[in-house]
């Protein structure tokens, strides 16, 4: 049995730290193989820099995934061809700079993982994620012992058809990108662990990650204002997934969640 840890969308300073300050505790006590984190809204939370990704990295992170603010912080576009362990969504256009796989290994056991954008409410050219789903897959079935897709998107609908569509021929789907975990962690009909979204690392007590107040007003007069990320009531929240190797598909997923002013192992 092996375990893999992947992290929700990582939301600035107040995530950073805490990822740094707990994942290797928790790589230990929770005996993780693998850890995958989305670290797309690490910089201010919009985009990712290459020196944060080296610091995740150095964290304990095994492999980082991208999605629609991948390409938010300016000079990115070159930084990405310089970092190994980090993947941009699969389904943008191919022309676009950086990996758009990783394969990690543990144990001599290896798990590919790939990212597809979703194309409700997202702004950011992308070919159908359940061809590319389909191109994946074939690219990588010969040079994996499992793989693992997130599912970037808006649209529950569009991320549970995706999960459907996939029950069987990948051993995880993990959507990411509202910032708000669902309540729907399950292993499908054919083998395949899903839960349509893991929520956040970074502060809950805001909106999706943001401080509350400018939002709220936003909201209210439709004026454009800054807004700056949060800092109370700070979690870690991710999928704790569990591989059966011998046959690659999930036994078990459940939603895990790690509070800053929780001490570990109590």
């Amino acid at each position: 049995m092996l375990k893999l840890l992947f992290i929700g969308d990582i939301v600035g300073r107040p995530g950073r730290d805490l990822v740094n300050e707990r994942l290797a505790k928790m790589r230990a006590e929770l005996a993780l193989d693998f850890v995958i984190a989305n670290g797309e809204n690490t910089a201010a939370g919009a985009g990712i820099t290459g020196a944060i990704a080296r610091s995740l990295l150095g964290a304990g992170v095994d492999a980082i995934t991208l999605g629609d603010h991948v390409w938010d912080q300016r000079g990115f576009e070159t930084e990405i061809t310089q970092l190994e362990k980090i993947c941009r969504p699969a389904n943008l256009p191919r022309e676009c700079p950086g990996w758009d796989h990783l394969i990690i290994e543990a144990r001599g056991f290896r798990v590919g993982v790939f990212t597809l954008l979703g194309r409700i409410y997202l702004g950011l050219k992308a070919e159908c994620p359940f061809l590319c789903a389909d191109r994946m897959i074939e690219q990588l079935r010969s040079q994996c012992d499992a793989i693992v897709v997130e599912v970037h998107a808006e649209a529950t609908s569009e991320k549970q058809a995706l999960g459907w569509y996939l029950d069987g021929k990948v051993t995880a789907v993990v959507g990411t990108h509202t910032h708000v975990p669902t309540a729907d962690a399950a292993i499908l009909p054919k083998g395949t662990a899903y839960i349509t979204d893991i929520g956040m690392t970074g502060p809950y007590a805001s909106v999706l990650g943001r401080e509350i107040e400018p939002v709220v007003a936003r909201f209210r007069d439709g004026m454009p204002r800054r807004f700056g990320v949060a800092s109370g009531d700070v979690r870690l929240s991710g999928a704790l997934i569990e591989i059966d190797a011998s046959m690659a598909h999930a036994s078990k997923i459940e939603l895990l969640t790690e509070r800053q002013d929780q001490a570990m192992g109590g």
